[in-house]
């Protein structure tokens, strides 16, 4: 079972899986001079095809020895990295900062199936994209028995 997210005004349970620091998110600022920003939370995505678990983040701004895809344990996928700040200028005025900066990691303990050895990454336009192939499910083998008598 999946949670999806849908917008629907009549629906009276629409909002019970908001996330419930949404609106925290929005009035409290970003602190600047913190390692521990809003990007410290980086969303991930998890779909699961008939071949491959499928896992997809948006990074914009982040270049790939930024981010860092291992296995852990075996069956634990850690996707970590940093978005460094722009360097200030003394001669500058900054109007506002929105862009969050910082750390990040996101685990996720793997299926059984899950071939841990072949797993891919890649960073394209943005968007992080590890793919874990998934092993065939081995039907087991069925042997009749002669029933004598």
């Amino acid at each position: 079972m999946s949670i999806v997210r849908r917008s629907n005004v009549f629906d009276p349970f629409a909002d019970l899986w908001a996330d419930p620091f949404d609106a925290f998110r929005s009035i409290v600022p970003a602190m600047s001079d913190s390692d521990t920003a809003a990007f410290a939370n980086a969303r991930m995505d998890w779909k699961e095809t008939p071949e491959a678990h499928v896992f997809k983040a948006d990074l914009p701004g982040v270049k790939k020895e930024e981010v860092k895809v291992e296995v852990e344990d075996g069956n634990v996928l850690i996707v970590s990295g940093e978005r460094t700040k722009e360097k200030e200028d003394k001669n500058e005025k900054w109007h506002r900062v929105e862009r969050s900066s910082g750390k990040f990691v996101r685990r996720f303990r793997l299926p059984e199936n899950a071939k841990v050895e072949e797993v891919k990454a890649g960073l394209e336009n943005g968007v992080l994209t590890v793919t874990v192939p998934k092993a065939e499910v081995k039907k087991p083998e069925v042997k009749a028995i002669k029933i004598s008598g």
